[in-house]
């Protein structure tokens, strides 16, 4: 009988090697870790599932919002392409004839539709 006490002693209290402070007396302690059991795995899967859509619901709307941003930026691009087209042909218009460059506008243009 005694033989089953100290082989039970002997499961219980594996040794972890030598303690670097060198009080060996004292019991192994666990971890400190106040929040651990406090919530049930399925809460937890709830809340990451929760946590999944809101992520996917803010990509969602920084993609509408940068698409909005490109859009103002294009148009943007676009007004100040035409404005010094415009101010080009008006400076072509200064030096040249007024049919020339209506002629020049038209051959600019077949050649924008053909290159595109």
């Amino acid at each position: 009988m005694s033989a089953i006490i100290q082989d039970s002693a002997k499961a219980q209290v594996m040794p972890q090697g030598m303690r670097v402070n060198g009080k060996q007396w004292h019991a192994p302690r666990s971890a400190f870790r106040p929040g651990s059991g406090l919530t049930s795995y399925d809460e937890r899967a709830k809340e990451r599932a929760k946590q999944v859509m809101v992520k996917a619901k803010e990509n969602e709307l920084k993609r509408e919002k940068e698409a909005d941003r490109q859009k103002r930026v294009a148009r943007i691009k676009e007004r100040r392409e035409a404005k010094e087209e415009k101010e080009r042909y008006e400076k072509m218009a200064e030096k040249m004839h007024k049919k020339r460059v209506e002629r020049l506008k038209r051959k600019e243009k077949r050649n924008k539709l053909i290159n595109s």
